[in-house]
């Protein structure tokens, strides 16, 4: 079995599971209790926010513990919109967001917001000359991610970041979700910073929002005292704790370990590169994690089948859309609706083995001779 599909979901890390075991089974007092327990509890919860918060260069106060990556994104959106409608209706977005950014902007388009979606060059960049034309005096909130989920294409944050400075009443959100552990960038300008821990091997239904202290938002879950008062529930502490062990782990090793995916994708994109169907979508501005191909002619599903029927796991894009749609992000790039039909989307880990690059490798070669012979290509 060969897993090709780190940038849906990774596996939690061994020591991160352990420590939310542990802890789960040692402090199970709530957080907020007055009692001796619930201060020991709220204690250790406070040295990990100030942990996390020294990684990501940020204030405690800062950071907002949600339940994922899509929670974080619709408190952004539904939040600032609600917060800021007096200062405008306009929210400019990227043609690259996820789900969660595009029908959490579509609900708020709704209630009478108004929403553009920027294109990006033929690098991938976003258009910069569009986004300063795009902005207006009612713009109250921008939203492009730093690393997108089905090219890993990143773009230029600072340069945004430094744009939006002129232009007080308008914030800016980036969907960090997976950028964060892969590689460095700047977000000390940015305002709101979503992260998924279950991208850098934490677990699944943890989430963080970075909302710089100038900002306000407006809740979307409402109900008692949390760790901020943007977010009710009850804090979990098992849960903090796993978000400071797995980000911890993922910084002090990330430079060993892009260099190490960065070798596995040479190999894959020189190998796939020499079939002449294959066109490989990626651009130079894509980072290493993330290959994205398309084969003409044949459809996504019946070649991430043909590979699974082998036991090898790639998707077609990103997890949270329908099966049998094109590609949105590769037709955003590409413009050709044929290469958007037919991608497949390979992810790369640290814990990918050369050995699996082979299995793969060999595995596609079959599909493609298959393919061949009964004349799809």
């Amino acid at each position: 079995m060969v897993y090709l599909d780190y940038a849906a979901n990774t596996p939690v890390d061994k020591k991160v599971l352990d420590l939310y075991y542990e802890t789960t089974l040692k402090y199970y007092a709530n957080p907020n209790s007055f009692h001796k327990l619930g201060k020991q509890a709220k204690k250790l919860i406070d040295d990990c926010t100030e942990n996390i918060a020294k990684n990501l260069n940020i204030l405690s106060e800062e950071i907002i513990y949600t339940s994922g990556a899509t929670e974080s994104n619709n408190l952004v959106i539904k939040g600032i919109c609600e917060r800021y409608k007096n200062y405008g209706k306009h929210i400019i977005l990227s043609s690259l967001e996820h789900n969660s950014i595009i029908a959490a902007a579509t609900a708020m388009q709704e209630l009478g917001f108004d929403v553009d979606l920027l294109s990006i060059t033929k690098d991938g960049i976003v258009d910069i000359n569009e986004l300063k034309r795009m902005i207006r005096n009612d713009t109250i909130l921008v939203s492009i991610c730093s690393v997108d989920s089905e090219l890993g294409l990143v773009q230029p944050i600072e340069e945004i970041a430094n744009i939006l400075k002129d232009y007080p009443n308008t914030y800016f959100h980036t969907d960090a979700s997976q950028s964060i552990g892969k590689v460095n960038i700047d977000f000390s300008n940015v305002d709101l910073i979503t992260i998924a821990p279950h991208k850098f091997y934490g677990l699944n239904g943890t989430g963080i929002l970075i909302k710089k202290k100038h900002v306000s938002l407006k809740p979307i879950i409402n109900g008692g005292k949390s760790t901020t008062i943007y977010r009710s529930g009850t804090p979990v502490l098992a849960n903090i704790m796993s978000i400071d062990m797995a980000l911890d782990i993922a910084l002090k090793n990330q430079e060993k370990r892009y260099n190490y995916v960065l070798s596995l994708n040479k190999i894959l994109i020189n190998a796939l590169s020499k079939y002449d169907k294959v066109h490989i979508n990626n651009t130079n501005k894509s980072i290493p994690y993330t290959i994205n191909f398309s084969i003409k002619g044949v459809k996504s599903l019946e070649i991430a089948n043909m590979l699974e029927k082998r036991e090898i796991y790639v998707s077609t894009k990103t997890s949270c859309c329908p099966l049998e749609t094109p590609s949105k992000l590769v037709y955003a790039l590409t413009k050709d609706k044929s290469l958007a039909t037919t991608s497949i989307r390979v992810s790369l880990s640290h814990l990918v083995t050369n050995s699996e690059i082979d299995e793969f490798l060999n595995a596609f070669d079959e599909c493609y001779k298959e393919l061949k012979e009964n004349g799809k290509i």
